[in-house]
Order: structure tokens, then C-alpha cells, then sequence
């Protein structure tokens, strides 16, 4: 993303919801490289898909010459952010939130150039803070009137469980997190999702009171499921960066699946991607949707932002292992680790009158050699996703000398591993 006109090209992304100043800020970003800040929850062990499209802006912002500062947020963590949320969440301990922090910091150096970047942890200049010190320097600069004014916390007042004096208080130690900055890295910039909006003016307003000084915030929207639920880890259906959490073909395999309607606007927020080139993509799906062009290219840009070249090539494969037509390959059988179920298998059994119904029961996919003969005769036993009559198993099935993708019905799949 050029330099030029950052904003705009922000906008022309749909990445701008609310801004202070927007003129101002526009000046100042065209004047000389500025510091912006983003904070993350740290209350799981991995970003999800609503933490990523924050941390590709702070990326956008490095590209185009600014400095990024990664907030993990140690200590705001352990209290809860009432923004976007009708009720109040479980509050983490210090062990927790350490081996939390610790999984994130292994994403964002995917994401982002942490070696030209800031990475701090909001709990190394809270921890120390007493009330009192708290309540004469930052309680003092904010009204509860102006508290309550703010969307997170009315629609929590309104709401059946209300809102607790912890998370009450969250908007302040935020704000305290942004004049910190402000003061020890001259950060003028915070940036969130627009759940954000109230906690960010807060710190703004914390910033010209307290330092007399120009700070700005900008919010985008929050990136919505179909149902409208926002992208996150407390709905089900969470989708996870970390590979353990969502495995990365489960990862490409979601992006596939999105709706044309979706489509556009998730290639312009989150992939790297040339405006541009975005339109001419979508324009070519447009003439021939069914062959799932932009689908493809947005399952390979996100995954490959997430976890890396090799693992889009890999989920590839291990869908062309498990629907496409072409004969299965040994690379195939690999990229599949980790997907469908794996079972040792003794080669004695190759060759045998009875070996697939063996096989059969001994991968699980049923009880006996008796339900595997029953099934067998409906036809619902594939070799290699060819659908077979025989109750053996030959050594021609082995693909590589060891593999054998075995299939009951559709769904049900094993991977079945000869060895001596």
C-alpha cells in the first residue's frame, strides 16, 4: 500500500468506519512516518480471524512507512472488554494469560516485522499503578457522564447482566495505555475495530487533557459472519491462526466456502492483494462463478499470510487427495497427515481372502468383519475413492509401497499405512 493518499486507499478497502480528525490525520500521515498502536486480548492462546484483520492494519501501516506497535494487553486481559459482548467474561490468571501471550507472539512474527516494529505488554507499566495514583491521574481527566455516554458500556447498562465496576474501568486503563505510549513512544495513532471507538476516544481525550497534545484514532468495521455475528473466539465456529486449533487445510477449506457476496469485500480487508488486481479477479469469478476463481485465490492469500507458502500447497493437495479425480500420489498421502485418520496395518494382510474386511474393522471405520462384509455388499467400500466388491486388499493398491485411502460412504475416510 503506497504512502500516497493511505487513507483513501484504506477507505476504498471498506477499513475506515470511524476517524478523529480526518483531515488532520490524513496531514499528519503524509508528513512524516508516525507511530500507531494496536491492542490484542490476549484471553486465548491464538489470534483468531477477528484479531487478524487488526494485525494485517498494523502491517498495512508498516508497508507504507509507519512505525506499528503491538499492544498485547496483560493486564486490561485480566478484567474484559465490555465492548461487543452482552455478557461479562471470565477473568484470566497470570499463568494463563503468559502461555497466551506467548502463542500470540509466535503469529504476529508471521504477520508482521517485529524487528522493525514495537511488541509491549500493557501489564509491565500497570502493574505498579496503585489506586490512588491511578484515580489522580487518569480518573480525574474523565466525567462518568462521558463513560456512560459511550456505546460499549450504555448497551451493557441496558442489557439483563448489566455491567460490573471491573469492566466499568476498562475504558480508563485502555486510555492509560495510549497517553503511555503517547509519552514513552510518542505513539499519535490508535487503531481498532468499531467496538473500539469508545475506548479509543477515551485515550485520545486522556491524551489532550492530560499531555496537551494531538492524538488521533481510526476504527474499521467489524469483519460479520453470515448471521452477523462478529468474527471472534467465543461464538462457535471460531477460526483459529494457530494450526493445532484449525488445522491449516480446515483453515483453506473455510475460505472456499465463502459467499459471493463476501467475496470482494474479504479480498480488500484481508489480503495484501492490489486493489486493482482485486477488481479484475472479481470481475473474471463474475463470468464464470462456478469455477470458484475468487474463492480460490482468497482460500491461497489468507492462508499463506497465516502459515505460509508450503501449507496452501499442502491443503491443495489434501483436497485433491480426498475429491479430485486424478490418481492418488505418495505427496498426496502426505499432505493428508493430520486430516483424515491414520492407521497402521500389518502387509500380512495384502493379498488375503478377507484382508480388506480386516482392514476395514481395524481402522474403526466399523465394529466387525461382519459389519464390514454387510457393507461391502451395499457397495459402500472404496480403494483409493473407486468403490470396490472384493473382501481383499492387494499390494496394487499401495500407493508409495504403503498407503491405501480407504472410504466408507461418502465421509467416512482412513488412511491406512502398511508396514512390515
Amino acid at each position: 500500500m503506497s504512502k500516497s493518499n493511505f487513507l483513501g486507499e484504506l477507505d476504498h478497502r471498506g477499513l475506515i468506519q470511524d476517524t478523529t480528525d480526518r483531515e488532520d490525520l490524513e496531514k499528519r500521515l503524509a508528513d512524516s512516518p508516525l507511530t500507531v498502536y494496536h491492542g490484542i486480548d490476549p484471553s486465548a492462546p491464538s489470534l483468531h480471524i477477528g484479531n487478524f484483520i487488526g494485525v494485517l492494519m498494523l502491517r498495512r501501516f508498516q508497508d507504507a512507512g509507519h512505525k506499528p506497535i503491538a499492544l498485547i494487553g496483560g493486564s486490561t486481559g485480566m478484567i474484559g472488554d465490555p465492548g461487543g459482548r452482552s455478557e461479562e467474561r471470565n477473568l484470566l490468571d497470570e499463568e494463563t494469560l503468559q502461555n497466551n501471550l506467548e502463542g500470540i507472539r509466535a503469529q504476529l512474527e508471521k504477520l508482521v516485522d517485529l524487528d522493525n516494529a514495537t511488541l509491549v505488554n500493557n501489564f509491565d507499566w500497570t502493574k505498579n499503578v496503585n489506586v490512588l495514583d491511578f484515580l489522580r491521574d487518569v480518573g480525574k481527566h474523565a466525567t462518568i457522564n462521558q463513560m456512560v455516554g459511550r456505546e460499549s458500556v450504555r448497551s451493557r447498562m441496558e442489557s439483563t447482566h448489566g455491567i460490573s465496576f471491573t469492566e466499568f474501568s476498562y475504558m480508563l486503563l485502555q486510555a492509560f495505555d495510549f497517553w503511555w505510549l503517547h509519552k514513552n513512544f510518542n505513539c499519535e495513532l490508535q487503531i481498532g475495530g468499531s467496538d473500539q471507538w469508545g475506548n479509543i476516544a477515551q485515550g485520545v481525550d486522556l491524551i489532550r487533557r492530560r499531555s496537551r497534545a494531538t492524538a488521533h484514532g481510526l476504527t474499521w468495521p467489524l469483519i460479520t459472519r453470515s448471521d452477523g455475528q462478529k468474527y471472534g473466539k467465543s461464538v462457535d465456529g471460531a477460526i483459529w491462526l494457530d494450526a493445532e486449533m484449525t488445522l491449516p487445510y480446515e483453515f483453506h477449506q473455510y475460505w472456499l466456502r465463502v459467499d459471493d457476496r463476501d467475496l470482494e469485500r474479504f479480498l480488500l480487508q484481508l489480503t495484501l492483494l492490489d486493489a486493482n488486481a482485486i477488481t479484475e479477479l472479481v470481475h473474471e469469478h463474475e463470468t464464470t462463478p462456478e469455477k470458484r476463481l475468487g474463492q480460490k485465490q482468497l482460500a491461497d492469500e489468507i492462508t499463506k499470510l497465516v502459515h505460509g507458502e508450503k501449507a496452501v500447497k499442502d491443503s491443495k493437495l489434501a483436497a485433491e487427495a480426498l475429491f479430485g479425480k486424478d490418481s492418488l500420489t505418495e505427496e498426496m498421502f502426505e499432505a493428508l497427515a493430520g486430516i483424515a485418520q491414520e492407521t497402521e496395518i500389518p502387509s500380512s494382510l495384502l493379498g488375503e481372502e478377507d484382508g480388506l474386511l480386516e482392514a476395514l474393522a481395524l481402522s474403526g471405520l466399523v465394529d466387525s468383519k461382519g459389519a464390514a462384509r454387510r457393507l461391502l455388499k451395499q457397495g459402500g467400500v472404496s480403494i483409493n475413492r473407486i468403490k470396490v466388491s472384493s473382501a481383499r486388499i492387494d499390494s496394487e493398491h499401495l500407493v508409495g509401497g504403503k498407503y491405501v485411502l480407504l472410504q466408507k460412504g461418502k465421509k467416512q475416510r482412513n488412511i491406512l499405512r502398511f508396514s512390515d
